[in-house]
Order: structure tokens, then C-alpha cells, then sequence
């Protein structure tokens, strides 16, 4: 990545580094290598390119708030969509919820440390883009519930929800994202 003020700067340095990579050899690949507009609150001109992705991450317009809570418009990255579904295609490799001969502490000690891993890595910049996939992986955990304990969706519900309460980070994951169901009997408890 490199960053310039003006579209004829990043002209000027786009044809510089594609004449420096010809002198050794080299060419930049045509569509990797492009001019991108990064469009934001104070950048608000028109571009035909205003997104890319890179390292997993893809840096486009977002909308974030100040430290006031007023929303406005940044340029900022979250994971890319890709590699969204390359973790979803994970998650259900896993089968979670066919693994009913195993144990709670089982499935922890299987996922914990992917998960926490994916959160550290693509949950640097805009969490909340991963809370699908974490809600994905509550999914099979309802359904494991229900298999393992052959419980009914209501029954199951509770069950996470209850479990998720008494230890809130049993599942890396449950930090950020609480299972369905879990505020609904927060609010009866109290």
C-alpha cells in the first residue's frame, strides 16, 4: 500500500514502481495493483475503485462514531468476505453438532483456541463483522444441545442461554457475542 494526496501523485508513483519492477525483472500483477479512492467524511469525490482487499481484510467506507456517538464516515477495514467464508466452511467442517458423544469441555478445548485466534487477528478492526459467524457457531452449539440431551428448541434455548450465564466465557467467542435466548432469561431473572 502506498498512500498519496492527489490522483496525479499516485499516477506518477504507479507508473515509478511499474518502471522499477520492469528494470529487475519483475511486473506488477494488473489486478492487484491498482489506484484506489479512499472515500470518507473528508474525502467525499467520486471514484470508480473506492474498496480493496488485503491480508484478509477489506478497507472500504464505514460507518463509525466518535468519541461523542456521532456517526459519520471512514475508511476503514474488516474482514473480507472471502475470508468470512473460508472461517464459515470451518465452522462446519467442525460437524459441532454431530459430536454428541463428546463433552461441553470437549467442544471448548476443540474450537477455543481457532476462535480465539480469528478474534484476534480479524477482530482488530470492526468486530462486529465476525458476529455472524460467531452466531453461526451458537447455531451448532443449539443444535448439539438438542441432539445430545434430546432437548425441544425452547428447552435447548435455555440451556445455552443458562450455561453462557454461569460461565460467560466458557466458549471464546461468548465474550463478544452471547448466545440467542440469553438476554430473554437475563430479563426474567431479574
Amino acid at each position: 500500500m502506498i498512500h498519496c494526496r492527489t490522483l496525479a501523485e499516485a499516477r506518477q508513483v504507479l507508473a515509478a514502481l511499474r518502471a522499477r519492477m520492469a528494470a529487475v525483472g519483475l511486473e506488477l500483477h494488473p489486478d492487484k495493483t491498482r489506484i484506489v479512492y479512499c472515500k470518507d467524511n473528508n474525502r467525499r469525490g467520486t471514484f470508480p475503485v473506492t474498496e480493496f482487499t488485503f491480508l484478509g481484510f477489506t478497507f472500504r467506507p464505514r460507518g463509525a462514531k466518535d468519541k461523542h456517538g456521532v456517526m459519520f464516515t471512514a475508511f476503514l477495514p474488516a474482514i473480507s468476505k472471502e475470508a468470512l467464508k473460508r472461517l464459515s466452511r470451518t465452522v462446519r467442517s467442525w460437524r459441532l453438532h454431530r459430536r454428541t458423544s463428546k463433552e461441553s469441555a470437549d467442544l471448548a478445548r476443540m474450537v477455543n483456541p481457532v476462535i480465539r485466534g480469528w478474534m484476534n487477528y480479524y477482530g482488530c478492526f470492526y468486530r462486529s463483522a465476525l458476529y455472524p459467524l460467531f452466531d453461526r457457531i451458537n447455531t451448532y452449539l443449539l443444535r448439539w444441545i438438542q441432539k445430545k440431551y434430546r432437548a425441544g428448541m425452547k428447552q435447548a434455548l435455555w440451556r445455552l442461554a443458562d450455561g453462557h450465564t454461569r460461565r460467560p466465557t466458557y466458549f471464546a467467542h461468548w465474550t463478544w457475542v452471547a448466545p440467542a435466548g440469553t438476554r430473554t432469561r437475563t430479563t426474567r431473572a431479574v
